[in-house]
């Protein structure tokens, strides 16, 4: 993922934002005793004890700014002392903690409950209750502080001070209003029960009663307009009883399915212009926004949950398509984009622009993924009401992707503001050769090449679906020109394995990479070269009993700490293990599927971002990587894609047929699933003694045989 942003404002003080469906659950990030809850482009991050300290990348954000920087409780001028932390909701958090002590006393008779929720702002309930017999006195202090920063400033630690804020303290509400650039954006804290306010104070003379309790409810709102949709509880609980459920022998395996399909609805966002769409994010709490590999990858792989989450996907990107030549923005005509922001930055950065286009791979996959779910059984009204964006991105990489004619899709950034790297992984020192130097561009990737394959193959079957003859032969005569020339100029026969690109001087890039495993996935490998992809993928210097390292112990580069040289992504290693089945190979992409679910078990069922590529043997616990994500997207979806993948479930509804030939591991077996949406249907999925599937429609066959390539 990269690293820009959005603003779009529709008045001088009116910010438009995106909010999730759900929210991702209580959780620990950017280091130790750190808590962070989110409802869609809302979210806050805290200490554990409720506090928010402006030097820390704590805060109340609101559209990639943070709306409240500073939110610390004193009792008679002392921290309160925690307790512990707890959360239901994942919108909602609970901290417990206590008064200090009076003094000559050893304990506190004084309990003090913080209930916070993300609901249109935030709200949080103070309850102090009074566990003595006599009535207790007691200053209440909550000093608070607003900078405006934007979000990345804040995650960056370069956050200076903002310039026009300005405070207003009224009768029972603080509010701070900053306005810069023509921009106006507001604050409002109010409180009940009589407070007394000064500027960046609300204060209280509390009695609380002998074993009673005195409380007050602080309310903060801005000027985002996030408060008009559902409530995040209602929101969550719509898209839970939507999903499948599942029951296995396997209770890691269930509370990992579980915790994944939760967090896929947590991280869902909606576009205000089209409330009724579901739309993915990339991940919490640093990038609640839409990204186009990262959506695009996410809903594919979640297919199996609801399918309402690709098309939405797909229709949402459609409409951000790119429609001209923009050297700041990389927007190219037909170019799928990269990222949406809502923070200001993102203004600055791209030379006034609101979105960032520079990927390699975000369009040839909007094409493969608008193929797999016609597959799914997409509505013919919905299919064609996409096919002219697919047509669009398909001539863009022929047109911009192809940049010299070689049938292969290259990146190079437009101005120095761009991404060096625009494949999956897009960190400055992400692409390198087996020597460890980092590789010139114009660059074309491997994976890109497979998505590329994936979207003429996917655009010749709509076609046939359709009658289209003409276009059919068109784009499966790509296709195989694509695979022969992919499979000469990238086949490193010496190595046996494919090169991870070629470099500016159309020379292989020979790093031994997880990229392989997207080329499996994607069918463009030929089958004389998979077995030695295969061997590869899941041999000593790749496989680290918890996953497919992104390169290889024997590279230059290799570094098991690294972001992509040699650490593990679920993700990564969730298509190599789709891949690997593709190819028939069965025990190797087993191998990697409970490796990776054995990981989620140490996780406790949430899979991060990524995390260190350390072997198994040197470590029994997967290491974590310190800055991941968590929940984020394509990790949360990993295990769904591992569990189809072992299922070997792929609908082909154009074609009549649904193959289902389960390969569980043991471990596994008996396992129920109900309730999977396929086309307006919803079937059961049993595998035990015998296997079967229930809730098929009449008109479709179902079939043991493995998908075919």
């Amino acid at each position: 993922m990269g690293r820009y942003q959005q603003l779009k404002f529709r008045e001088a003080d009116e910010l438009t934002a995106w909010a999730s469906s759900a929210a991702p659950p209580l959780s620990s990030v950017g280091g130790v005793g750190t808590t962070t809850l989110v409802d869609g482009s809302t979210f806050c991050q805290s200490a554990m004890d409720g506090d928010i300290h402006p030097d820390r990348p704590h805060g109340l954000f609101v559209c990639d700014t943070r709306v409240l920087s500073g939110w610390r409780l004193t009792l008679d001028g002392q921290a309160v002392e925690s307790l512990g932390t707890s959360s239901q909701q994942p919108f909602s958090a609970e901290f417990v903690g206590r008064a200090a002590p009076r003094g000559g006393l050893a304990d506190s008779t004084l309990l003090v409950v913080r209930e916070r929720s993300l609901e249109g702002g935030m709200r949080e309930d103070l309850v102090l209750h009074n566990l003595s017999g006599e009535p207790a006195g007691v200053a209440v202090c909550l000093t608070v502080e607003a900078d405006f920063a934007d979000l990345f400033e804040v995650k960056e630690g370069r956050v200076q001070a903002q310039p026009g804020v300005e405070v207003e303290a009224g009768a029972d509400t603080l509010t701070y209003t900053w306005s810069a650039d023509d921009h106006t954006m507001r604050m409002a804290l109010s409180a009940t029960g009589g407070p007394q306010i000064a500027a960046g104070q609300i204060s209280f003379r509390a009695v609380v009663p002998a074993r009673g309790r005195w409380s007050t409810r602080f309310t903060v709102r801005t000027s985002s307009g996030a408060d008009a949709v559902a409530s995040p509880a209602s929101r969550l609980y719509a898209w839970q009883i939507a999903i499948p459920r599942i029951a296995t022998s396997d209770p890691a395996l269930a509370t990992t399915l579980r915790t994944s399909a939760v967090d896929l609805g947590a991280l869902q966002i909606h576009d205000p212009d089209h409330p009724g769409r579901l739309v993915v994010a990339a991940g919490a709490p640093w990038f609640m926004a839409l990204f186009g590999r990262d959506s695009l990858l996410t809903s594919w792989m979640a297919l199996p949950l609801d399918q309402r989450l690709a098309l939405g996907t797909l229709q949402t990107l459609a409409d951000h398509q790119g429609t001209k030549v923009d050297p700041l923005t990389e927007e190219e005509p037909g170019r799928i984009l990269h990222e949406v922001r809502l923070g200001r930055e993102a203004a600055l950065t791209l030379g006034g622009g609101n979105a960032y286009y520079g990927t390699a791979d975000a369009t040839p996959l909007f094409v493969a993924l608008l193929g797999e779910l016609h597959r799914w059984g997409l509505p013919e009204a919905d299919l064609t009401a996409l096919l002219p964006a697919a047509d669009r991105a398909l001539a863009w990489v022929e047109e911009y992707g192809d940049r010299d004619g070689d049938l292969f899709v290259e990146y190079q950034r437009a101005t120095d503001r761009g991404l060096r790297n625009q494949g999956w992984k897009d960190s400055f020192d992400g692409v390198n050769d087996a020597a460890g130097r980092l590789s010139v561009a114009p660059i074309a990737l491997a994976e890109v090449q497979a998505y590329v394959f994936a979207a003429y193959t996917a655009r010749a079957r709509i076609a046939a679906a359709f009658g289209d003859s003409a276009t059919a032969a068109t784009c499966e005569a790509k296709a195989a020109r694509l695979k022969e020339a992919f499979n000469d100029r990238f086949w490193l026969p010496e190595q046996g394995w494919f090169a991870i690109g070629l470099d500016a001087d159309k020379r292989p890039i020979d790093a031994l990479t997880s990229n392989l495993g997207h080329c499996l996935w994607c069918g463009i490998v030929e089958d004389d070269k998979a077995a030695s992809v295969a061997g590869h993928l899941t041999g000593p210097s790749m496989w680290t009993g918890f996953g497919v390292r992104t390169l290889a112990t024997t590279m230059g580069a290799y570094n098991p700490m690294s972001y992509h040289n040699g650490s593990v992504w679920p993700h990564d290693s969730a298509i190599a293990a789709a891949g690997l089945m593709r190819y028939g190979f069965v025990e190797e992409a087993q191998k990697v599927a409970k490796g990776i679910l054995d990981a989620a078990r140490h996780f406790g069922g949430r899979l991060p971002e990524l995390f260190c590529g350390f072997d198994r043997s040197e470590f029994p616990s997967p290491i974590p990587y310190p800055t991941s994500c968590s929940p984020q997207a394509w990790a949360a979806a990993a295990p769904i894609l591992l569990a189809q993948t072992l299922l070997r479930f792929q609908p082909d509804l154009p074609d009549g047929t649904v193959r289902f030939a389960p390969v569980l591991p043991e471990r596994m077996i008996p396992l129920r699933i109900e309730s999977l949406p396929l086309a307006g249907f919803r079937l059961t999925l049993e595998v035990g003694d015998e296997s079967s599937v229930d809730g098929l429609p009449d008109n479709l066959t179902l079939t043991g045989a493995e998908t075919a390539r």
